[in-house]
């Protein structure tokens, strides 16, 4: 399983949104797409996705621009990775369990649902506060070897 750029960017934008949001601020797509390097027009599409799964409020106007919509803590790498990726099982009959035709034949059905069990429980541990709680060690780290 390969997680495309929409669901790494997607993580990218919720922890920039997590870490640069003020009480009941907001942060713009321009200042995202400036400080992590990426296309707006791009962006515009991952958060779209974002929005639609509720993940992100998106606020119209010239001082507009998009917020969580639950607190970091509540927010997992899987709800993300979801809304921007779908489905995070490596072939259709992991996530249908067994609805395949073929799953109780099928030698290697056993491997594929031991594989998404796996993934999920990795990505529904983390959350976007411990995406965010990195980025800030990241952050002192880079600032601690410019000194």
């Amino acid at each position: 399983m390969k997680i495309s750029t929409k669901g790494r960017y997607g993580l990218r934008v919720m922890t920039d949104i997590a870490v640069n949001t003020e009480k009941g601020g907001l942060v713009s797509l321009k200042d995202i797409a400036e400080r992590e390097h990426l296309s707006e027009k791009y962006l515009e599409q991952i958060v779209g996705a974002l929005v639609r799964e509720g993940l992100l409020k998106s606020v119209r106007g010239a001082k507009g621009g998009y917020h969580l919509t639950a607190e970091p803590e509540n927010i997992t790498v899987e709800q993300i990775l979801k809304a921007t990726e779908g489905s995070l099982a490596p072939v259709a009959c992991a996530e249908d369990n067994g609805r395949c035709e073929n799953y109780g034949d099928c030698v290697t059905s056993f491997i594929w649902t031991e594989i998404y069990k796996a993934t999920i429980s990795v990505v529904s541990r983390i959350t976007l506060k411990d995406l965010a709680e990195r980025s800030n060690t990241l952050e002192k780290t880079e600032m601690e070897c410019l000194k």
